[in-house]
């Protein structure tokens, strides 16, 4: 154990029910035993009816009826106002139909009879799960309508005119869980809600948003970067918390040399396998799906060798793969009580109901503070509870723990999104036009650059103007080729050679790296090999894959400075942040064994370049900070460390992925003449996160410094240089040149 600490309880501050709600849903609320609010819930009540308003309080705060009281009430009271809630997942849709349903029940039981089909709450579910048969009684009756972005994207805006008396009277648009809306992700449905601004407004509709999130650094500037809109704030927290106790766990080290530590799988397992033998009810997540079923196996078999069969029944893993009847029942088991476990991936971070849990044990970094807080908030909501954090060996899990104070202390992240990144803009330009001609009215909506955007696709040949209008060229169903959850409008298809079945997708700008001939592919915790990668199909054949090691890529890569957009003197170098074109190249892959990760092989590939341009900041080094302590030899390792434990801490202000970001150190750039380290967007077009590095570069060099010079190994391990994503296989790397190349730079 790391370090330890007790969040103290918070009674709730109460509000009382406003007397100006509807009768109808006043009656509701009481059927239902709601007879006051949390003060937040009111605040949203009273912001809501003032403007746009975006809603950010803690884990199992009561969020869901902070919106759903002015929605409601606008409904009870217009009988032809419509309402859209989206929501990032069907399970969070499914979720909260049920508590709906049981709102519209207790109207019903407070009137002494079941709730009438004419009552003013007609909701219903409208996703990819729903029945056709049902879609056109959804449209025309119901007036509040659950789906997510995607549907809304494909499904609604497209085929607006089927949809014309919902958006001429729609009143409220909610965005529930507006946290996960970032990166790439959060970029296209910034869009996607720009479009739906505009084609409300085409139907004489201007409809009031409210958006709801977990605790992050920004939220009212995700609600406008989302929207378009000016948000009020409503952040805070009138909910009651119990208290918690809080543990961070470090698997003991089993080689100091290497730096190597026990498997914090086996450590979480044990963990989960004690507590369960105590009947404490625990959630223990973890972000890969192989590694959720390995912990529940691992602590199956733990308590079977306790004597505890019984309570090894009642352990159960979540992830996605598994159907929604499947995960509905877990659901269910977990919340009545049948169950004393369950290992989750992200799946049931969000705002699912699952009754009350006792403790939250988080395996390895989530990616962000905000997600770790969201995932032990899910710990003792009435009653005290424990929230663990079990840390693996990658960087940031050890820089961590070396400073467990800091880290129980750090504030959350900002969310990072560009709805005006090239790629994803000019795609959903393209399907706003198919919707309805673009035109000088929708500067409002899409901002002052829309015409020089459109002019852009005309010289593409995806758009035409006429008359200062602008309309789609050709056929085609331009929303049906973006894919909201992926920077490339191009996928390809993951088949199995034997069955010929479809089991998944990757990005076309992936593919190279994750299913070129021979890679091992992971899918829903199975191993497949890759036989044959076919660009030109969009295809790449696999087989199942009984083998002990896993494989990774060898990558030649090139940048090539586009434009600087902004340059200034900092920390003893230029630095500057602007687009770069990246060129990689595949050319290799290795083989390395499962059990110690050690090198079986090294194969050749022939793959072609993939060619991107992105966002990126590059620094360059001049002499002076070098002098003659940094020969070649040495240099080139220097910089290839530094490079990477500043990606690894740069999620440390930007709410990213270390596989969102790019990094190419040389000792001499052609461009530049100089010795520099570019950091870019891994995603075709970037959405932000390089240009936040930008802005607090020094904070991202002082990061990147502790976290090598406090890792006690000797020559640099995976907690602190080594880079699980590393192009060049982490040669050349040089821990004890990094360390004095950013103390060097720490110090200017």
């Amino acid at each position: 154990m790391v370090a330890t600490t007790r969040e103290r309880s918070q009674a709730g501050v109460t509000a009382p029910l406003p007397d100006d709600l509807h009768p109808a849903l006043y009656a509701a609320l009481s059927g239902a035993g709601i007879d006051a609010l949390w003060s937040h819930q009111a605040d949203a009540l009273e912001s809501a009816r003032r403007g746009h308003t975006m809603v950010t309080t803690g884990t199992a705060s009561g969020k869901s009826l902070a919106f759903n009281l002015p929605v409601l009430d606008t409904l009870a009271s217009d009988p032809s106002a419509r309402a859209f809630y989206l929501y990032p997942t069907k399970a969070l849709a499914q979720d909260q139909a049920r508590k709906l349903s049981d709102l519209a029940q207790a109207a019903g039981s407070a009137r002494g009879a079941a709730m009438p089909s004419g009552g003013f709450l007609r909701h219903a579910i409208y996703d990819g799960d729903t029945p056709r048969e049902e879609r056109r009684a959804i449209r025309q009756r119901s007036n509040l309508i659950l789906t997510n972005p995607d549907m809304l994207h494909v499904g609604v805006l497209p085929n607006h005119r089927n949809w014309g008396d919902v958006l001429a009277n729609l009143a409220w648009v909610v965005v529930d869980e507006a946290h996960v809306y970032r990166g790439v992700f959060g970029s296209h449905v910034a869009n996607v809600l720009r479009r739906l601004r505009r084609l409300a407004r085409a139907y004489g509709a201007e409809p009031r948003f409210v958006l709801t999130s977990a605790t992050i650094a920004n939220p009212r500037e995700l609600g406008e970067g989302l929207t378009g809109l000016e948000m009020l704030l409503v952040d805070r927290d009138g909910a009651p918390h119990a208290e918690r106790q809080v543990v961070i766990w470090n698997p003991p080290l089993v080689d100091a040399k290497l730096g190597k530590r026990a498997s914090a799988l086996s450590e979480a397992a044990k963990l989960l396998a004690d507590l369960v033998a105590r009947d404490v009810r625990t959630i223990c997540f973890l972000k890969s799906r192989r590694g959720v079923e390995l912990i529940q196996r691992f602590a199956r078999l733990r308590l079977e060798d306790m004597g505890r069969a019984d309570a090894a029944e009642r352990i159960a893993p979540y992830r996605a793969g598994y159907t929604p009847t499947q995960r509905r029942e877990i659901e269910r088991r977990l919340s009545e009580g049948d169950l004393l476990a369950v290992v989750a991936t992200d799946a049931l971070e969000l705002g699912i109901d699952v009754g009350q849990l006792d403790a939250a044990l988080c395996v390895t970094f989530p990616g962000t503070v905000a997600s770790l807080r969201q995932m032990w908030g899910r710990a003792g909501r009435r009653d005290a509870g424990l929230a663990m954090y079990v840390a693996g060996e990658d960087a940031l899990d050890q820089f961590f723990c070396r400073h467990p104070d800091e880290f129980l202390d750090r504030p959350v992240e900002r969310a990072i999104l560009d709805h005006e990144s090239e790629e994803i803009h000019l795609a959903h330009l393209t399907a706003a036009a198919y919707e309805l001609p673009l035109t000088p009215e929708d500067e409002e909506v899409f901002g002052e650059r829309w015409e020089q955007h459109a002019q852009r696709l005309v010289k593409q040949g995806r758009l035409r103007e006429r008359g200062g209008r602008y309309l789609p060229r050709g056929p085609g169903y331009p929303a049906a080729e973006i894919a909201l959850r992926s920077a490339s409008p191009d996928s390809v298809a993951i088949v199995e050679a034997v069955g010929g079945e479809l089991i998944g997708t990757v990005d076309a700008a992936r593919s190279h790296s994750t299913v070129h001939p021979g890679a091992v592919y992971l899918h829903m915790g199975a191993p497949y090999e890759v036989e044959d990668l076919d660009l030109a199909q969009r295809r790449a054949l696999v087989r199942p894959f009984e083998g002990d090691w896993y494989t990774q890529p060898k990558k030649e890569s090139e940048t090539w400075i586009e434009q600087v957009r902004e340059r200034r003197d900092c920390c003893g170098v230029e630095l500057s942040f602007g687009t770069v074109s990246v060129t990689e190249q595949v050319v290799a892959y290795q083989k390395k064994r499962v059990a110690d990760h050690s090198v079986v092989d090294l194969l050749a590939l022939d793959m072609p370049e993939h060619e991107f341009v992105t966002q990126a900041l590059w620094y360059e080094l001049p002499d002076e900070l070098l002098r003659e302590e940094f020969p070649l030899e040495v240099l080139q390792g220097s910089l290839h460390a530094a490079e990477h434990a500043q990606i690894a801490v740069l999620p440390l202000i930007a709410m990213c992925d270390r596989w969102d970001i790019g990094g190419l150190s040389t000792a001499f750039h052609r461009q530049t003449g100089r010795a520099t380290i570019f950091i870019y967007d891994g995603h075709p077009g970037g959405v932000g996160i390089t240009r936040v590095g930008y802005e607090r570069f020094e904070g991202l060099v002082d990061d990147a410094l502790r976290l090598i010079s406090e890792c006690p190994c000797r020559a640099g391990c995976p907690s602190c240089v080594q880079s699980p994503k590393c192009g060049n296989l982490n040669e050349p790397l040089n821990k004890r040149g990094a360390v004095e190349l950013l103390s060097r730079m720490a110090a200017r």
